[in-house]
């Protein structure tokens, strides 16, 4: 229990005595003479206990009640009263006072009150952050499971910042679920109907990664695409993620920075200024500010891109959280490929849990995938990975499931774009089209909407 307490009252004996009871039951003690300094220091996250005199000059307990309450309605305050202000008490209590004591009163009295007061208020305040985080894993978006202190931790700062414009660096291993905490925060954002644009700066090669970003004209290449805006100006009143940030080359940086001081651009394809409100999500498998104290990356940049900072846990170190993320990603495999939700054994869930999972959740995910895709004909090896255990399948029906696999992984990873799906695999369109027929493959369950 939270063990703060605001005391008020007039008095200075009262107010000593009483300060120093309740500071000898480890309680944080805050003493004032008067209503109004004690109104300033009170918000809705407040944690602990009011207690203040009914009878006081300038703003009686009365109208602080009233006005305490109005900051909160649901802070536990308590009412000190002389024998001649019961009816003023009993009115204070319909008001939303959490009890009243009357002069004189035992010390025990005292301390069960504040006692209970302060369990209500706890109360009060874990359920407010349980709605929070209820409300934020709703809806169609991505949702961030488990139950691990730090992931709890995670929700409660991407909960409190979402509708801020404040850009944030998201910092974890490769595989711990970067992607998925930037998406997690636009998608439960006011921004959640604007763009959601990813740029990978590792992924794109250096003399590519600033057309990508500022647009290019049509003579900028040779293979005569036409000119683009970039996606700074695509991802305007969205989310831009940059991820792998601390690949951007040097002069990136510095271009990125000048944009992130104007707040405008000019993109190549329109050779006009154009104001841009943009949130930035970076995402790095390094100490960004470890990097800019060497000068291995842009210091100034490095600010403004850390407004908030959120590190994600490796998966070893939550290993209380991993059956739950296991079953998840079953379930979902299962629903999306239409197979049975395969039921892993004691012995299996034991190597899961001994595994230290180096590819983090990621690797969880495709070892939960695969064994959804080869059903009872394989198990759980010591090293985390699937060994097959029984051959009672047709050569056939091997290069069947494989060829559905590699199918869907195309798919996943292009977001149901065929076209790119068809260039990966190397297929003509008719004969993706047609294995995809065959089996029973739907592009829109791989497509990412927001």
């Amino acid at each position: 229990m939270n063990k703060h307490v605001i005391f008020i009252d007039d008095e200075k004996p009262i107010r000593d005595a009483l300060g120093q009871t309740l500071e000898l039951e480890d309680y944080d003690v805050s003493l004032f003479s008067s209503a109004k300094p004690a109104l300033d220091t009170i918000d809705n996250h407040y944690t602990g206990v009011i207690i203040s005199d009914i009878n006081m000059p300038g703003i009686d307990g009365l109208t602080f009640l009233k006005r305490a309450l109005a900051i909160d309605p649901e802070l536990s305050i308590i009412l000190l009263t002389g024998h001649g202000d019961i009816t003023m008490a009993v009115d204070a209590m319909r008001i939303g006072a959490y009890d009243f004591l009357e002069k004189p009163f035992s010390t025990e009295t005292l301390l069960d009150v504040v006692k209970r007061a302060g369990d209500k208020r706890e109360l009060i305040l874990e359920n407010r952050e349980l709605r929070r985080e209820l409300e934020a894993q709703s809806g169609p978006g991505p949702r961030i499971l488990g139950s691990n202190p730090q992931i709890k931790q995670l929700r409660r700062i991407l909960s409190h910042i979402k509708d801020t414009a404040a850009n944030v660096i998201i910092q974890g291993e490769n595989g711990t679920g970067k992607e998925l905490v930037a998406r997690f925060l636009h998608d439960h954002s006011a921004r959640q109907n604007k763009p959601f644009i990813t740029i990978n700066c590792n992924a794109i090669p250096q003399t590519m990664i600033e057309s990508e970003l500022f647009g290019f004209e049509s003579s900028t290449f040779s293979s005569g695409q036409k000119k683009r805006s970039g996606k700074l100006a695509h991802a305007n009143g969205g989310t831009l993620f940059l991820n792998e940030i601390e690949s951007m080359p040097a002069p990136l940086q510095e271009k990125l920075l000048r944009v992130l001081e104007n707040r405008n651009v000019e993109p190549s394809a329109i050779n006009q200024m154009m104001d841009l409100d943009i949130r930035f999500v970076s995402a790095t498998k390094k100490d960004l500010k470890v990097m800019s104290e060497r000068g291995e990356f842009n210091q100034d940049l490095y600010y403004r891109l850390n407004v908030v900072s959120v590190n994600l846990p490796p998966l070893r170190d939550r290993k209380d959280d991993l059956l739950i993320l296991f079953q998840n990603f079953t379930r979902t495999a299962s629903t999306r490929y239409g197979i049975e939700h395969p039921v892993i054994s004691p012995e299996q869930q034991t190597k899961l849990l001994e595994y230290d999972w180096p590819g983090n959740v990621r690797e969880l995910r495709n070892l939960a995938e695969r064994l959804v895709l080869m059903g009872d004909t394989v198990s759980l090896s010591n090293e985390g990975e699937i060994s097959d255990e029984q051959f009672n399948l047709t050569l056939s029906d091997r290069v069947n499931r494989f060829e559905f696999t590699l199918l869907c992984d195309a798919l996943k990873r292009h977001n149901g774009c065929l076209k790119e799906a068809q260039e990966e695999l190397g297929l003509a369109r008719k004969t993706l089209y047609d294995k995809m027929k065959k089996h029973g493959i739907d592009k829109y369950d791989f497509k990412v909407t927001h």
